[in-house]
């Protein structure tokens, strides 16, 4: 089973600390600085929104460069071998993965040259998708639960209100056997038919 993130919305605050953590986690690590996870809110809830790291993972099956892979009982995206396809962003259920872009260092972003016309103003932005800038790479993002870090997911660690939690094989076992335990006390009569033999049958 791979290992995920979830939020509980009841504990959310809609404070986007888990946004800004993982933001600069990323960006100190040389990567794309977009959050990984988006934080959404309705009239009465809020919850951040991440990859689901999908056992089948229609992303990884879409990417023709293979820039997605499964390692250490989790989905990761390699940024390095990104081609800005956005197949990956299109293929993904739950809208768990944007782009971010990516400028060579220490190039000036309207920089020309009399060997060329110069470059085009960038258009109104409409959505990761279907935005074009001069000059700029898109780069696929998407959750890795901070697999660099030692510390683990940092939107973990800097949420106030502890409502981000790490999912392991191991506490989803013990989730769906406390589930069991809670129905087997809601409902004694209806299990004691199953469980019990009964005395007055025949072999």
């Amino acid at each position: 089973m791979n290992q995920y993130v979830i939020a509980d919305p009841k504990l959310c605050i809609g404070c986007n600390t888990c946004m800004a953590s993982c933001s600069q986690e990323h960006q100190l690590h040389g990567l794309q600085s977009a959050p990984r996870l988006q934080v959404m809110r309705n009239r009465l809830d809020s919850a951040p929104v991440m990859c689901h790291q999908c056992e089948d993972a229609p992303c990884a099956q879409v990417c023709p460069v293979n820039a997605i892979t499964r390692q250490d009982e989790a989905i990761h995206l390699n940024e390095s071998l990104c081609v800005s396809c956005k197949l990956c962003g299109i293929a993904c259920p739950f809208g768990a993965i944007t782009f971010s872009g990516s400028t060579p260092v220490d190039i000036p972003r309207n920089c020309n040259t009399s060997k060329a016309l110069p470059a085009p103003r960038a258009p109104r932005a409409v959505s990761p998708f279907l935005d074009c800038v001069p000059g700029l790479r898109a780069v696929a993002v998407k959750c890795d639960l901070c697999s660099f870090s030692p510390d683990g997911p940092a939107c973990i660690k800097t949420c106030p209100t502890q409502a981000i939690t790490l999912v392991t094989a191991g506490l989803a076992e013990h989730s769906s056997q406390q589930k069991r335990l809670n129905a087997m006390n809601a409902f004694p009569a209806a299990y004691s038919t199953f469980t019990t033999p009964d005395a007055g049958a025949k072999s």
